[in-house]
């Protein structure tokens, strides 16, 4: 009876220590974003917040020069959302959805990045009720075409 206690212990040591190192080693790391904004804008910071609690690492960086950076990264202006956001390669401009982000970088298409423009109602980080859908852009070809509606 001792021996067959100390099989089960020996077993059940190992298991633990198994599943014990499966899950520390297959966490997923934060991916980081490196977001630009206007200096005195709000929403943008509570756009990071949520970014944040959705486990993205967020650096923000102040620049007056916001317009120009979305022009250079090939966002038309009539696209151009309230901050812009760098991560794994891609550019996201606006409040877009965590779910339409996450969708970019599982699906990893061949363009620029998305932007949701303006600084819709209900947005993440903005405050008010979302009245409709939000339509998200993807940005790297000629015109923007539809990527998401969220």
């Amino acid at each position: 009876m001792r021996k067959r206690l100390m099989i089960f212990g020996t077993i059940a040591a190992l298991t633990i220590t198994g599943v014990t190192y499966f899950l520390q080693t297959s966490k997923v790391e934060a991916q980081e974003v490196k977001l630009f904004k206007n200096p005195q804008c709000g929403c943008c910071e509570g756009y990071a917040d949520y970014l944040r609690a959705n486990d993205f690492t967020v650096e923000v960086n102040p620049t007056h020069e916001l317009v120009a950076m979305s022009r250079d990264a090939g966002i038309p202006d009539d696209f151009q959302g309230c901050h812009l956001a760098f991560v794994e390669g891609y550019i996201v401009s606006g409040h877009v959805p965590v779910n339409t982000l996450r969708k970019l970088l599982d699906e990893r298409p061949e363009i620029k990045g998305i932007t949701l423009p303006g600084m819709p109602m209900g947005s993440p980080g903005m405050g008010g009720q979302k009245s409709e859908p939000f339509t998200i852009y993807e940005v790297g070809k000629e015109q923007p075409q539809v990527y998401a509606v969220e």
